[in-house]
């Protein structure tokens, strides 16, 4: 099917769902969370066989965040999407004003190999849950071929909305030319970049999630086994393949050396495993050629002067030990570039500022993480962070709360999925002012006189100062120009 014809059904679809309610699509988002539940085992054994995930990365990370998100969103929709009353000011006193969130139409999801379904599921359920149809093109690595078709099957409306464009990297290209109303795109900047300019001559408009070169700061005053343990799941959990895993560990100076021999001690008990039954701790790798990034960049570290624990390829497979770095210089490539694997460069640090320059200037500003048992100090760390999201003693746990939003600044994109700012970013504001029907005329029409500019000046006056006199300035002469402006123009 071309991607004028995917366009072309998604818009139809799009039409019908304007006859459905919310709660007739939240009742179907609850009916597939039932159904990804029901089928979890199934659901882990598919994203296995195709990812390399260990089995506990499988089920935690992709099918219980989605039930998770899909929970959330089934309680927190009709509040975020119901129409809302604002103010309106005293000058157009009499009338009302409200803010409908009304559906985009067409949605273009994009996602990525790591996560296909989590990432998918997070996208799809909010623009459907706003009235919108979905065209979902997942990675060609990662397909996880007919699985949501027999999710969604016998849902009438989700059935309907949703449909998967299998292939690659010209099949996005050609859905962006049929012009959707909105694309959602996670993946590596590069191609990020490409979309933005492709879809920007459209005015189509991009929310993009571009990956990241997330900090973990750890301070000298904190439990050290456990800080240790987090930075250790942050940097090999799904085997590193994380937008927000922890790419560079900054460690106060008087705790470094006890840090890093804490580090590696916990990393050699470790144990990389794939097609496991549930005693894995890191899978594999999904693809051959992120490994070969992530061999390159540790054997530029090592050339460069770096001390590597750890580390390799188990021959014949996609399974990468995980590696420890220390020695770390900023001309390395896995400090200038996103490392999308098992590999935790440590560096030391002697402050706040220090610390706080170093992440900043890294380009990069996904999510970080800050720990210490001085909370005040922490918070004030994370506020000083470019980072769209800040965990303060845990690890990539902003993302583990369905209500926070997720998304990032500079080179990590821009946009937010998830939280209600997630879910309003797939509908459109339309700013409704009502009055009632009747037969006086407005102030501000025609005709102007000079004895209305004048009473509009009063009125301004009055409008702009302050206590008892100037309400009274400004009641007078509201009063005065409407009982003016229903008057005709005397002929001079």
């Amino acid at each position: 099917m071309t991607a004028t014809h995917y366009l072309d059904q998604a818009r139809t679809a799009a039409e019908g769902l304007r006859e459905s309610s919310l709660k007739e699509r939240l009742a179907e988002l609850a009916l597939l969370r039932q159904r990804i539940d029901q089928r979890r085992e199934d659901i882990a054994e598919q994203v296995m066989a195709e990812t390399g995930k260990c089995r506990t990365d499988a089920l935690v990370s992709e099918i219980m965040g989605s039930l998770d998100y899909l929970h959330w969103l089934n309680k927190a929709a009709p509040a975020v999407l119901a129409d809302e009353k604002v103010s309106t000011p005293i000058a157009l006193m009499g009338k009302a004003s409200r803010i409908w969130h009304e559906a985009l139409g067409t949605v273009l999801i994009i996602t990525p190999w790591n996560y296909p379904l989590h990432i998918a599921l997070t996208a799809i359920a909010p623009a459907f849950a706003a009235g919108n149809a979905v065209i979902l093109k997942p990675s060609e690595h990662t397909p996880l071929k007919g699985l949501l078709e027999s999710l969604v099957a016998d849902l009438p409306l989700l059935s309907s909305a949703l449909q998967i464009a299998y292939g690659d990297g010209d099949t996005a290209r050609a859905l962006i030319d049929a012009r959707p109303d909105k694309i959602c795109f996670t993946g590596s900047a590069a191609t990020g970049k490409a979309i933005l300019a492709q879809a920007a001559p459209l005015l189509i408009p991009v929310d993009l999630e571009l990956g990241g070169k997330d900090a973990m700061l750890v301070f000298d005053d904190v439990d050290l086994h456990r800080t240790s343990a987090g930075a250790l799941w942050g940097a090999f959990t799904n085997a590193g393949q994380s937008c927000t895993s922890v790419e560079a560990l900054y460690v106060q100076r008087p705790l470094y050396r006890d840090m890093v021999a804490t580090l590696a001690q916990q990393l050699d008990a470790l144990i990389v495993n794939e097609g496991d039954a549930g005693d894995a701790d890191i899978g594999a790798m999904t693809t051959d050629f992120q490994c070969d990034i992530v061999e390159a960049q540790l054997e530029d570290a090592r050339k460069k002067g770096a001390q590597i624990h750890g580390g390799g390829r188990i021959a014949g497979t996609r399974l990468l030990r995980p590696a420890l770095v220390t020695e770390v210089t900023p001309d390395m490539l896995l400090m200038q570039q996103e490392t999308f694997g098992p590999v935790l460069p440590v560096l030391a640090f002697d402050n706040e500022a220090e610390a706080i320059r170093q992440v900043n200037n890294s380009g990069f500003g996904l999510s970080a993480s800050v720990w210490s048992k001085d909370l005040d100090r922490a918070a004030r760390v994370a506020r000083a962070l470019r980072v769209g999201a800040v965990s303060i003693n845990n690890v990539m746990l902003t993302e583990g709360n369905p209500a926070l939003p997720f998304g990032g600044v500079g080179a990590s994109g821009s946009g937010r999925v998830k939280g209600a700012e997630g879910l309003r970013g797939m509908t459109r504001s339309k700013a409704v002012l009502i009055d009632k029907q009747h037969g006086k005329l407005e102030a501000n029409w025609y005709p102007y006189t000079r004895e209305k500019y004048r009473l509009f000046g009063q009125l301004i006056s009055g409008l702009s100062g302050k206590g008892l006199a100037a309400l009274l300035r400004f009641a007078r002469a509201g009063l005065q120009l409407e009982s003016h402006a229903q008057k005709p123009r005397r002929n001079p």
